[in-house]
């Protein structure tokens, strides 16, 4: 049987460089960095002073008052942006049968924003007096049930948690449930809100985040002076159709995703395997699902999170998948302007993907200035250039092994 064949038909994120799909994307054109000092709370007495955090976001347009109360900051980044991404994509909800309708949208930690503020609220006045909201509040399901809440869908509605990696595979999951009969429609994406006193101690103590004070040499990914992450925010909303369903309501086709591989390093809680090959296979996996050579992909928007062993063994992963033709690939990470939106990062560099090969524009690893000779590849550095590209990939690795890999084409009608 032939296999269906999956479309995207919306696009929605609010994220540290803009709160539309739209904004984001102009200002990753014009490489503009998002990293800036951290305002969400005093920071003075912590090594980590800078992140991405999403500016003067204002969930009112789309929330009201008593739901805002309700819901974590994570659950606000994720319903706004599906609440884009459902109007983008023109679904008239009212004559779609929803049990065919889901959703697949991921979360690093959830919560965590309010899981701090209810410790010390149980501290300070009893455990038994912290809000009944709590647990709705903290669990990283709920942005996914908000959303289906929200627009009455009655189709498979999951969280994967994946760590970094989640947000590719919630958009991977999406897409195959799809392919494979079981839904026409599936809101999928990312969600994350970690920009917390408890989470950026948590991530210095295992020096994973930068302490650098420049935002401008803070995400520097693949450069040689590279020394861990910055910590983003934000969420991403991508609206996958089967394209019969697409065509049949005359919506505007944005690009198709055609590949998705996911794998295990079954090796460290934290570490990648020696030389990426878990990232490797799982590229691997997503060229042979889609039935593409190596060759004919143009772009990769990377994993590139700025940390020492992460863009070197990513690099060595590229090249094992691809062979001589990495050298001839462009290989940009965005996260140099949006930092790390853990969670939420696989749905947004998707977003990416899709707008590259739409626009025919790669967007560049910014801040970049010394070039390490183990992470020699075309990594577009610092300007953003034009580019006729087919077929670009998405890559995301994760705590814990995870490995993920997204192919879109760009549609050509």
């Amino acid at each position: 049987m032939e296999k269906r064949r999956v479309v995207i038909t919306g696009l929605g994120a609010v994220t540290p460089l803009g709160h539309t799909a739209r904004e984001t994307w102009e200002a990753a054109k014009a490489g503009v960095c998002g990293i800036a000092p951290i305002t969400l709370y005093d920071h003075s007495a912590q090594k980590v002073s800078l992140a991405g955090e999403v500016k003067e976001f204002d969930p009112s347009g789309v929330l009201e008052k008593k739901e805002i109360r309700r819901m974590d900051r994570f659950a606000q980044f994720a319903v706004t942006a599906a609440a884009e991404a459902m109007a983008h994509s023109g679904l008239d909800l009212e004559r779609e049968d929803r049990a065919r309708i889901g959703v697949a949208l991921s979360s690093g930690i959830g919560g965590i924003g309010t899981l701090q503020t209810s410790c010390e609220t149980g501290q300070s006045r009893g455990f038994d007096r912290v809000s009944p909201f709590f647990i709705p509040m903290v669990i990283t399901n709920l942005a996914a049930g908000h959303i289906a809440i929200r627009f009455g869908l009655h189709g498979m509605c999951i969280c994967p948690v994946a760590a970094c990696a989640g947000g590719a595979n919630a958009v991977g999951d999406a897409f195959r449930h799809i392919r494979d009969g079981y839904a026409e429609v599936m809101v999928a994406g990312g969600a994350e809100a970690s920009i917390t006193p408890l989470a950026m101690g948590g991530f210095t103590s295992m020096s994973a985040l930068t302490d650098a004070s420049d935002p401008s040499r803070a995400s520097i990914p693949f450069d040689k002076e590279r020394s861990g992450f910055v910590m983003g925010e934000g969420a991403a909303v991508l609206i996958l159709e089967e394209l019969e369903h697409a065509r049949a309501r005359g919506a505007q086709i944005l690009g198709e995703i055609t590949g998705y591989g996911a794998t295990c390093d079954a090796y460290h809680i934290t570490a990648p395997a020696p030389g990426g090959v878990g990232g490797a296979k799982a590229m691997s996996l997503a060229l042979a699902d889609a039935g593409v050579a190596p060759e004919e992909v143009g772009y990769i928007n990377a994993h590139g999170t700025s940390t020492p062993m992460n863009d070197s063994c990513e690099t060595q992963a590229i090249k094992t998948a691809f062979g001589e033709h990495a050298y001839h690939l462009a290989v940009s990470s965005t996260k140099s302007m949006t930092g790390h939106m853990l969670g939420a990062a696989g749905a947004v560099e998707a977003v990416f993907t899709a707008q590259t090969l739409m626009d025919g524009f790669l967007p560049a690893t910014i801040g970049y200035q010394e070039p390490d000779p183990e992470c020699d590849l075309d990594v577009v550095p610092n300007v953003g250039r034009s580019a006729d590209v087919k077929y670009a990939m998405s890559n995301s690795l994760g705590f814990g092994g995870h490995n993920a890999s997204i192919l879109l084409k760009k549609w050509e009608g």
